[in-house]
């Protein structure tokens, strides 16, 4: 019989107050000791997994089911990874605002995994590959016009030189999710927020949009972001504005995930998850100490 929340946050704890003693004891650093907390409950979380999946197919249970029991597991480790990397390392305010955005985009990516709707995780294309690809058509479009050889010879060499200047630096079309549905491919990139910091990303976000954008209509490029739209600055606006990004923030996201996989994250999360009380008091009076419990919002 499977474990409720409660009870799988008291199993959770007590591995968790294993690994803490001889942590506490060791002369480690306190960057060495979060590390190892967080590893640790996330090993130990990947084993509760495997037997629940495991159980799932004895059992056949249907994606639906199985991913509420992964969802509620998840949910529990990352509640006692907070609780146990606050013991040994206090947050403040950056670090913990941090984590938070660092545990929501692999919580739901999970839908995808086991989505209801029928979709297929894929992976994303060779830039090499399209590099070629898209040369090849180039050069072939250009030797196809009817003009001079040697002016077709200097439109090909007008044509490589921007090439070489994205050669001097790798570029990676690797997002955080790549699923087809439909015969549409979805490329995918989940952000906590966007901040002052964010320009180096937006720019990068543009440009890989930009690539797959001129792969034709079979690719589409989504922005799912935690945040309220009215919370981030100018740099999200800059991609919602651009032509290459479909955005979606706070509950839109989720209904956006939704559409896409048929779970419904955000009433999962008003079902079962209630952070503030989930926590321990000893987090939650640090938290409320050092103003940080605004953060617990997803």
């Amino acid at each position: 019989m499977l474990h409720s929340k409660e009870q799988w946050l008291k199993d959770f704890r007590s591995y968790a107050e294993t690994i803490l003693a001889p942590l506490q004891a060791s002369k480690k650093s306190r960057n060495d000791k979060a590390s190892e907390i967080n590893k640790q409950i996330k090993i130990y979380r990947d084993k509760k997994l495997k037997i629940i999946k495991r159980q799932a197919i004895s059992e056949k249970w249907n994606n639906e089911r199985l991913l509420n029991e992964i969802l509620c597991v998840t949910y529990v480790s990352y509640i006692v990874m907070l609780e146990y990397r606050n013991k040994v390392w206090s947050y403040e305010y950056m670090a913990f605002a941090r984590r938070i955005g660092e545990l929501w985009e692999p919580f739901c990516r999970l839908a995808f995994e086991y989505p209801i709707k029928e979709l297929h995780i894929i992976n994303p294309p060779n830039f090499k590959q399209v590099q070629r690809d898209i040369r090849k058509n180039a050069t072939e479009y250009i030797s196809s016009l009817e003009v001079s050889d040697d002016i077709k010879e200097e439109l090909k060499r007008h044509y490589s030189i921007p090439w070489t200047m994205v050669d001097s630096g790798g570029i990676k079309l690797a997002l955080d999710l790549h699923f087809e549905q439909a015969g549409i491919h979805y490329n995918c990139d989940f952000k906590s927020g966007f901040s002052s910091n964010e320009k180096g990303n937006t720019n990068r976000l543009l440009l890989v949009a930009s690539i797959y954008n001129s792969l034709g209509e079979i690719e589409k490029t989504l922005l799912f972001v935690r945040q309220n739209e009215d919370e981030n600055n100018h740099y999200l606006q800059t991609l919602k504005n651009s032509p290459y990004w479909d955005v979606y923030c706070a509950d839109d996201c989720y209904t956006a995930i939704k559409s896409f996989t048929g779970f419904d994250i955000r009433s999962w999360l008003d079902n079962n998850a209630d952070w503030v009380h989930d926590i321990s008091n000893e987090l939650r009076v640090h938290l409320q100490a050092n103003d940080l419990l605004k953060y617990l919002t997803w």
